[in-house]
């Protein structure tokens, strides 16, 4: 366990992140490319929901990296509460304007993609709706953090936003399963085999899902990074204020 919490250290972070980023980053582009082609191209249009289906590419894996977003600064957030480790709470609030991002993102497709489905671009489905509201738990995170000066008060009350909005990020995941009611359908992905998609739809989806994720630590790796350097240069400030 001690090797992991080396990493906790802002310059070992960095030195190590800068190793492994560009591998990550030209990996994420890989994915993403192949995977969006090879579904937008080289897929058949759904014998229901025709060539809208292949919004899935897109909606699927922005709909899961904004609730593994907001997972992953929970843990970034207890990880702070717990060990008080500074770049932890900064990979927190690094990950806040992707996972808004990938939320929109997901609203947006799934907008497009339910108005031929349904007959509406909009309805208050459990799973919409919790999903709404997890949006604007990753704006209130956002302007929190920009509202306080101190940054370890910023990391304390942020951290407490976080654990009651993962809530919200667990309802967004389960609303189908924990309500039976709604236009929403069932989970695209599922250990239950019978449950996916049909294969010729599942593999490029599995890219795009993999080209999301690499994109996501690309981006983490290097926000964290940036915030680090600018609370360093936020305390170079202060002590020259103070001095």
């Amino acid at each position: 366990m001690a090797s992991i919490w080396e990493y906790a250290n802002p310059k070992k972070f960095i030195e190590t992140t800068d190793r492994f980023l560009p591998f990550i980053a030209i990996a994420a582009v890989v994915a993403l490319v192949g995977g969006l082609v090879w579904g937008f191209f080289f897929t058949p249009e759904d014998y229901r929901q025709g060539s809208t289906v292949k919004i899935i590419y897109l909606h699927v894996p922005a709909a899961l990296m904004a609730i593994n977003a907001w997972l992953m600064m929970l843990v970034a957030s207890l990880v702070w509460i717990v060990r008080r480790h500074h770049v932890s709470a900064l990979a927190a609030r690094a990950a806040a304007p992707i996972g808004a991002t990938m939320t929109v993102i997901a609203l947006v497709t799934g907008a497009i993609w339910g108005q031929p489905m349904w007959g509406t671009w909009w309805a208050w489905d459990p799973r919409l709706t919790s999903f709404l509201i997890l949006f604007l738990f990753y704006l209130g995170y956002m302007a929190l953090w920009a509202a306080i000066e101190n940054d370890d008060t910023a990391a304390d009350l942020t951290s407490v936003l976080c654990l009651v909005g993962s809530v919200f990020a667990v309802l967004s995941r389960y609303a189908v399963n924990f309500w039976n009611q709604g236009l929403h359908q069932g989970a695209s992905l599922s250990m239950d085999k019978e449950e996916n998609v049909a294969d010729v739809f599942y593999y490029p989806l599995l890219v795009c899902i993999a080209g999301f994720i690499l994109l996501f630590v690309a981006l983490v790796f290097l926000r964290t990074q940036t915030e680090i350097r600018a609370r360093r240069t936020r305390a170079l400030l202060a002590r020259e204020r103070l001095g």
